[in-house]
């Protein structure tokens, strides 16, 4: 029986790309004090935020390269430009937005998207938001929906002040240094007490740029008893040089509320995603991340839960998928610092062609966590003998009341199940691929339709017959 030959990901739905020759600014390539003072100058900073970037700049310039995560060596600042914009404004109407951009985001179905009833859509191309939208009856509601700097400079500067980067300081790792000083774009979010938010909030991010970095900051601050499912996408193009994504997301669900965080990571395999995304949830408060990795070169993703109220709860499921060339190193945290709190993960990997997945995950059980529950369940599924999967679990635990689980399972597809579905008339191919996705299936099935939809149509790219 002859083996299916597996190709890469058709990305020609992802890899067009626009010509920045007309019509855009970018900013020089390097990071030094003059180009943070640049940025902090398109941005309209506020002194305390000018100041800020320098801070963040020095500490850059002192730390080391984690040596946690796969080998960045490729990945060279001196030719990274921090900062590319169109040179129009940004819209509120999609009708006013220049084709060339417009153009970008209706192939990725940003406009469909929010003909679908989002309750609010914001798109971000390079460095900076071009489009956003909050729909009446939600505002109505007093939900904040807003670009990131158009809240640091407006009438919400008070409230991103107390929130900015303390959940994720930038002594944490050199990248979030990084990311504080040269920061762009991005989404700031408030839901008021008691509100729930009954349809999707929505933001997209697409580098289109060579050589260039995306720092978006998002901020969401879910109040009292509140209700939000905030969902992220984000593409790019291939080049023939390195791109950088070193994001930071930092989410706060206050007493009783709960937060969903859906988001599909899509990017080129040129990209180095050195992504820092975390959680502080509060007493009865319930975090769930949906995660699913499909794209880069090197990724280091590692959501972080803090579960600092008594009885909060959290969820983590994910999948990542590593092809050819790729190493992504992903997982998830979870700290519980209140009595009673409870946390979950339950993650897939899949490798193929020589990609190499690793699942690195941490559990801290502090002595004040009495009766916390955790469980950590990791599968990885490696569809040929040239690809690698590792697990690499830690768990602390510093008190005897609590029940902590791990459950990991490393694999490969059985030829009896490929044989038993060919039996019945399906192609080895697509018995393959149906294989593959009901491994991936406790993930898609949390996602929204669409980007359900978009998972499973990565992963039958992936699996198609060649």
């Amino acid at each position: 029986m002859a083996k299916a030959k597996i190709q890469e990901v058709d990305r020609s739905l992802y890899d067009f790309k626009d010509d920045e020759s007309h019509g855009f600014y970018r900013m020089e390539e390097g990071l030094t004090a003059d180009i943070v003072g640049q940025i902090s100058d398109e941005k309209h900073d506020p002194d305390w935020m000018r100041e800020w970037r320098l801070y963040c700049l020095d500490l850059y310039n002192q730390m080391s390269v984690p040596d946690w995560g796969p080998s960045i060596e490729g990945l060279d600042m001196d030719r990274i430009s921090s900062y590319v914009r169109s040179k129009s404004d940004m819209k509120g109407d999609w009708k006013e937005v220049p084709d060339e951009i417009k153009n970008t985001f209706e192939k990725l179905g940003i406009p469909q998207a929010e003909r679908e009833s989002l309750a609010g859509v914001g798109a971000q191309y390079d460095s900076e938001l071009v489009y956003h939208n909050l729909q009446e009856d939600v505002a109505k509601q007093g939900v904040v929906y807003t670009g990131f700097e158009e809240a640091v400079t407006g009438e919400y500067s008070d409230m991103v002040k107390e929130y900015f980067m303390k959940l994720v300081p930038p002594t944490d790792h050199k990248f979030a240094a990084l990311h504080g000083a040269v920061w762009s774009g991005g989404s700031f979010v408030y839901v008021p007490k008691g509100v729930h938010v009954e349809i999707p909030l929505q933001s997209y991010f697409r580098l289109n740029a060579k050589g260039a970095g995306q720092f978006e900051h998002t901020l969401i601050i879910v109040d009292e008893g509140a209700d939000l499912h905030f969902i992220e996408g984000c593409s790019a193009p291939k080049w023939n040089v390195a791109n950088l994504h070193a994001g930071c997301v930092e989410l706060y669900v206050k007493k009783n509320a709960r937060l969903r965080y859906s988001t599909i990571e899509n990017w080129s395999k040129n990209m180095y995603n050195l992504n820092t995304k975390r959680a502080l949830v509060e007493e009865g408060g319930r975090m769930e991340w949906v995660s699913g990795s499909f794209g880069s070169h090197v990724s280091y993703l590692y959501p972080t839960t803090i579960l600092k109220g008594d009885h909060s709860h959290c969820e983590f499921t994910g999948i990542t998928f590593a092809g050819k060339g790729q190493n992504l190193d992903t997982g998830a945290k979870m700290i519980h610092i209140g009595k009673d709190t409870s946390s979950f993960i339950d993650t897939k990997s899949i490798s193929k062609s020589g990609g190499i997945s690793t699942y690195r995950s941490a559990v801290v059980i502090e002595k004040s966590a009495e009766n916390a529950k955790a469980s950590v369940s990791c599968a990885s599924l490696m569809l040929d003998s040239k690809s690698r999967s590792d697990t690499i679990p830690a768990m602390t635990v510093k008190t005897n009341k609590a029940d902590v689980g791990h459950e990991a399972k490393i694999g490969r597809i059985s030829d009896e199940a490929v044989f038993y579905l060919m039996s019945r008339g399906i192609s080895e191919s697509e018995a393959r691929a149906m294989i593959v996705s009901g491994f991936a299936n406790p993930v898609s099935k949390e996602l929204p339709l669409e980007y359900a939809a978009e998972m499973n149509n990565l992963i039958r790219l992936e699996m198609e017959n060649g």
